[in-house]
């Protein structure tokens, strides 16, 4: 990771927090005082975003000294010191919270990836992740899944097709003939190379995809059981080669995940694990 790309977030956050007018710390710390402080976990999870929390520190004041005492990706359990810092006292208080915000989510977001990535163990589903991310920190919450084990969706809408409902509603409305068939054929014309993927709700719609011959299918907001006879049909219709990629999509939780993962689909993607992934307990102490 470029980590300079992501200075006008950690400038923007430190203006947000007014971190270099913390009226507490500037009335109760004198600016000489130094001082050396640990951040430590609360919890097992996988830690993500260390190189771009030593970022927010030193760009706030380059005195400040940050060791990363674990690496992104490491599995952590409850107390374990993941960096330390040192420099002048008041510098570490006021960059404190811009610091573990970053960090706190980020790992939120790694440790909740691996929590998914475990339970599919054992079958040939991967984990990905949406485009449903947080406004300006989409490629940090990517890189965050990927650190808990997890793939990456599309980055942007350039960097895929998928053809959803709404899509093929317009194509429909143009004439007559196969929607899906039209909509494939005209994304391959417009961009060569590029993968294409179809949305389908229902095993009527995946025989029209099928068809199509897109390069992953997405069966979206279907039980278990509907995924499984899903996988049996392609397989009927394409046996051993040249049939697409399955995923599946919707409603897709840590209690269920296991079974979508069983019913053979080689892909599943969770809107959670970037939209609603708890923050990871962490916290700085000072020493004494």
């Amino acid at each position: 990771m470029e980590w300079e790309r992501f200075d006008w977030l950690i400038e923007a956050a430190l203006r947000e927090d007014a971190a270099g007018e913390d009226a507490t710390t500037g009335a109760l710390v004198a600016e000489d005082r130094e001082a050396e402080a640990e951040v430590r976990s609360g919890g097992i999870g996988v830690v993500c975003g260390l190189p771009l929390a030593g970022r927010v520190a030193t760009r706030f004041d380059a005195r400040i000294r940050f060791e990363e005492c674990v690496r992104d990706g490491d599995r952590v359990s409850a107390g374990t010191v993941v960096a330390r810092l040192g420099g002048p006292a008041a510098s570490i208080l006021a960059v404190e919270r811009t610091m573990l915000n970053f960090l706190k989510k980020l790992s939120g977001t790694a440790t909740l990836t691996a929590c998914f990535v475990e339970k599919v163990k054992g079958t040939q589903a991967r984990i990905y992740d949406t485009r449903k991310t947080t406004p300006g920190w989409r490629e940090l919450e990517k890189y965050a899944v990927r650190c808990g084990g997890g793939c990456n969706h599309r980055m942007n809408l350039a960097d895929e097709a998928l053809i959803k409902d709404n899509h093929l509603a317009l194509m429909a409305q143009e004439g007559a003939g196969d929607p899906v068939r039209r909509a494939v054929d005209r994304v391959r014309a417009a961009r060569p190379g590029l993968k294409v993927e179809v949305e389908v709700e229902s095993l009527s719609q995946l025989e029209e995809a099928l068809a199509a011959q897109p390069d992953v299918i997405m069966l979206d907001n279907m039980t278990p059981e509907q995924v499984r006879e899903a996988v049996a049909l392609v397989a009927r219709k394409c046996g051993d080669g040249g049939r697409p990629e399955l995923e599946a999509s919707g409603e897709i939780t840590l209690e269920n995940v296991a079974q979508y993962a069983r019913a053979g689909v080689d892909r599943i993607s969770i809107g959670a694990l970037t939209h609603s992934a708890p923050a990871f307990p962490l916290s700085l102490d000072i020493g004494g």
